[in-house]
């Protein structure tokens, strides 16, 4: 029998950087989903205020494979 898999996608924030905001995402992501197996970022971005970068923000596309 082969494998079915499913893909979400999820938005997650950190003021750090991208990177810690891909964490974030990912660590939220595997307290609710099972069998996770990979991850891509879809989008990027950053919020400003004054003039500076005051938070990072990315849009990952999350797949998990489903239970028998």
């Amino acid at each position: 029998m082969g494998t079915v898999a499913r893909v979400t996608e999820i938005s997650a924030k950190s003021s750090k950087s991208f990177e810690d905001a891909i964490k974030v995402g990912v660590e939220r992501a595997s307290q609710t989903l099972r069998n996770i197996t990979s991850a891509w970022v879809k989008e990027q971005r950053v919020e400003i205020s004054d003039g500076a970068i005051s938070g990072y923000q990315v849009n990952l596309m999350v797949t998990f494979v489903l239970d028998d």
